[in-house]
């Protein structure tokens, strides 16, 4: 398939996809049903009734994100039939972080990025583009305080969020645990140190850390990692930006791998 006809069909789906909402409770309850990923629901506080009191105890089984909000919430779908509640669906859907590591082949020595942070949603987008030319088998953000996979996001990524593993965390310090004792280390890219990207061996199991474009990576999460690397710099401009910086870190582990 030609380029233009790949990017035609990503922007084709962004277009069907832009509002990624369901409105009323019977949509939301089959939606659920049907194994859609659910990113939250909407409740008006008054939409009392039978309909609604099921849809609750989905939506607690299934452990989803809800909440209450007033009427001034709804007042933009006064032409939809929302019945008090509607619910934004995942464009791309996400897997958890014990999933991507079963599906992984250490053997193989596989790269994964963590991003602590990272909140604007073009920098996401272009990491996630860098991180599929790079081989790398997953992603994981946090699933609060990180940039959405929203349409911008996944036009940026050309296509790639729809091919690389996505995983969603609470905690990242949960996450780099788990994947220390899946085998992994753990590399933070940050100015906090003396040692460089390249005097790190990347020919093994490694998960990269990169930290928000405001303050970097979390000082606690720091403490727990067992590398700590930056790239070279030189003049007055005191950092990169996030997805640069992610893509030097990424094509080092690269090029070391191809060795």
């Amino acid at each position: 398939m030609q380029l233009t006809q790949v990017r035609s069909n990503i922007n084709n789906y962004i277009c069907l996809m832009k509002t990624n909402e369901i409105f009323g409770s019977r949509a939301i309850i089959e939606a659920i049903n049907s194994d859609t990923q659910i990113e939250k629901v909407y409740i008006l506080k008054e939409a009392e009734n039978d309909l609604s009191k099921e849809l609750f105890s989905l939506i607690k089984s299934h452990k989803i994100s809800f909440q209450y909000v007033p009427i001034q919430k709804f007042r933009k779908f006064e032409d939809k039939n929302h019945q008090g509640v509607f619910a934004k669906i995942a464009l791309v859907r996400t897997i958890t972080i014990e999933a991507l590591t079963e599906q992984l082949d250490l053997t193989e020595n596989p790269t994964v990025l963590l991003l602590d942070q990272v909140t604007d949603v073009r920098n996401f987008g272009a990491i996630a583009r860098t991180a599929s030319c790079t081989g790398v088998k997953g992603i994981v953000i946090l699933d609060k305080g990180s940039a959405p996979i929203s349409a911008d996001a996944i036009k940026t990524s050309a296509g790639a969020l729809f091919k690389i593993p996505v995983c969603k965390v609470n905690h990242l310090k949960d996450a780099i645990y788990y994947l220390q004792g899946s085998g992994f280390q753990i590399v933070a890219a940050t100015e906090k140190t003396e040692d460089l990207i390249y005097d790190v061996d990347l020919k093994k199991p490694t998960a990269i850390i990169m930290g928000s474009e405001e303050r970097g990576i979390n000082p606690s999460t720091l403490k727990i990692c067992d590398h700590k690397a930056k790239l070279p710099m030189e003049g007055d401009i005191a950092s990169l930006n996030v997805s640069v910086a992610c893509g030097a870190f990424l094509y080092e582990s690269m090029r070391q791998k191809l060795k």
